[in-house]
């Protein structure tokens, strides 16, 4: 029996080394374990605030771009408005030219009419004057006529009757001008 006491404690020293080992496995397994999920988990929270501050600074992008957006349509719109109203005053000003070209055609057929009448008053007064100038030589020649007869002295009266008498008429031309 002796032997079987030492046997057992024998085993049981076995069997608690062994147990030992055990948890002294299952103890580094865990804190192996543990480490790995230590360091993953702080992996990962670096990620997590790596995400944060990547997301934060998206957010910050997006609010910017938000802020420019509402910015370029404020300065859209009024860009819009100036063009309306630079196509509005364009508008006025070409109604406005277009009423001035047709007040200076008015004036320029208004101008060609009184040039028309203005020429035919001229041609009939360059009528006038040409049968006036006429008139005065034929006169000058009576004249110069008679002079010679009195400084012939023996020349008379008969002899100046059978000198022929101009007559003259005047006839004003009319032209026709196209206004």
């Amino acid at each position: 029996r002796p032997d079987l006491a030492a046997a057992l404690r024998e085993l049981r020293a076995q069997y608690e080394a062994l147990a030992a080992r055990n948890l002294q496995a299952a103890e580094d397994w865990y804190r192996a374990r543990c480490a790995r999920l230590h360091e993953r988990a702080a992996r990962s929270q670096e990620a997590v605030r790596a995400s944060r501050r990547e997301a934060g600074e998206c957010r910050r992008q997006l609010q910017a771009r938000l802020v420019e957006m509402e910015s370029l349509r404020g300065a859209h719109q009024s860009l819009e408005r100036q063009l309306q109203e630079l196509e509005e005053r364009h508008n006025a000003e070409a109604a406005g030219l277009q009423d001035t070209i047709g007040q200076l055609e008015d004036d320029l057929r208004n101008t060609k009419t009184e040039m028309a009448q203005h020429l035919r008053e001229y041609q009939d007064l360059l009528n006038v004057k040409m049968a006036l100038d006429i008139e005065i030589a034929a006169y000058r020649k009576l004249l110069e006529g008679e002079e010679t007869l009195f400084n012939m002295g023996s020349v008379g009266l008969p002899a100046l009757n059978s000198l022929p008498s101009p007559t003259y008429s005047f006839q004003p031309r009319s032209f026709s001008s196209s206004a």
